[in-house]
């Protein structure tokens, strides 16, 4: 009797389980409602930013730095005096230089003395040929010496300015590599002093891989910014910084490669852009952004939306009857975290966005539709 009670109560607890079980229904699934948005076809690329003229100042000469005649970081004018070297090797050597002009100008005029005396003789035959042609040729020596010894005065002069370093343009120095007192122009002390960055335009290098170059071709409106056309036209060619800050001027790409770089596989482009502030500064990392297209309607989803296996791409549908179903899609273009569907879905269908692994094909389910924030709805 006992065995029998217990049996009894083992059947109501597993019947009463069954009869909860059955009265929970369907499962609730997070859905999202497939929407259609005005999106533009765009690529981003990862640069570099330059200078428009990136300017290394050099010590042409040798010695030691006698003067620093700027202040670091700030605005120098073309012609400012920045760097002064110590003359007094360089005076050394113009001196000596001087000497010897005026040493070779003293042989000139005994040369020159000399021919003229004797080429009257020579014509009455007073004095022998081979007296005349010496003082000829001694004549035509002297010359040569003035012209070589003034050249060298030249020479030292020239030296001797390169003491004196002046900016080649308007625009921002940086920090001195060198002190007032160190010896530089030679290795293993500064060669280069410093470098001034002409800022108005900036330049932004960045490399697209082949496949991008080839993908681009498909695009009238990013081949004609790739491909150098019309210059009086800008593209859509936008530059982001590290805090997702835009910058206010569009670009232009006015520097495309000529040829694929063999050991990287990649091609380099560069676009300038407007700095009228000169905010942007050298050496800055970018992000670049070409438009390929003008703005069309595409259906977006969640990326994690997605299924892959090998190479295919399906989702969970819910269909009009709250079952599941598989389908095969179509991607386009990524958009950050959303991805465009060229196929296979339509305009407000359900897809399955979260617990991808609690459904299966002909499955009861009861959607929840869910609002997904994009990243790409926030500031770039």
């Amino acid at each position: 009797m006992k065995n029998f009670c217990t049996l009894l109560i083992v059947l109501s607890v597993i019947t009463g389980c069954k009869t909860k079980k059955q009265e929970m229904g369907p499962p609730q699934i997070p859905t999202y409602i497939v929407q259609s948005e005005l999106v533009t076809i765009s690529k981003d690329f990862v640069g570099q930013t330059y200078g428009l003229f990136d300017i290394s100042i050099t010590a042409r000469v040798d010695g030691y730095l006698e003067g620093i005649h700027f202040d670091e970081g700030g605005h120098v004018k073309k012609g400012q005096l920045l760097y002064s070297i110590d003359p007094a090797p360089l005076d050394a050597k113009v001196a000596e230089a001087l000497s010897m002009v005026a040493q070779a100008q003293t042989g000139l005029v005994k040369a020159e003395s000399d021919y003229k005396r004797y080429k009257p003789l020579a014509e009455k035959n007073a004095v022998s040929q081979s007296d005349y042609d010496e003082s000829l040729a001694n004549y035509g020596a002297a010359q040569a010496s003035l012209e070589a010894a003034e050249a060298s005065l030249q020479f030292a002069k020239i030296q001797r300015s390169y003491t004196k370093i002046y900016s080649p343009l308007n625009g921002i120095i940086g920090r001195s590599e060198a002190k007032v007192g160190d010896y530089v122009g030679r290795e293993p002390n500064p060669v280069v002093l410093n470098t001034v960055s002409r800022l108005d335009t900036i330049l932004v290098q960045f490399h697209l891989t082949e496949l991008q170059y080839l993908n681009i071709a498909q695009y009238a409106k990013a081949q004609n910014a790739i491909a150098n056309r019309p210059k009086q036209q800008k593209a859509d060619v936008e530059l982001y910084f590290a805090d997702r800050s835009k910058h206010t001027e569009l670009g232009l790409i006015d520097f495309v490669g000529r040829n694929i770089d063999p050991t990287t596989g990649t091609l380099l482009v560069q676009a300038s852009f407007p700095n009228p502030n000169e905010l942007v500064r050298p050496g800055q990392f970018a992000r670049i952004r070409i438009n390929f297209d003008d703005p069309s309607e595409a259906n977006l989803i969640p990326l994690k939306c997605l299924q892959e296996i090998q190479g295919k791409y399906s989702v969970f549908v819910v269909n009009a009857e709250n079952q599941i179903e598989f389908r095969s899609v179509e991607l386009g273009e990524t958009y950050q975290d959303m991805v465009a569907i060229t196929s296979g879905l339509e305009t407000n269908e359900r897809v399955v966005i979260e617990g991808l692994n609690r459904v299966r094909t002909g499955m009861k389910v009861v959607p929840q539709d869910k609002k997904f924030e994009s990243v790409r709805n926030n500031k770039q």
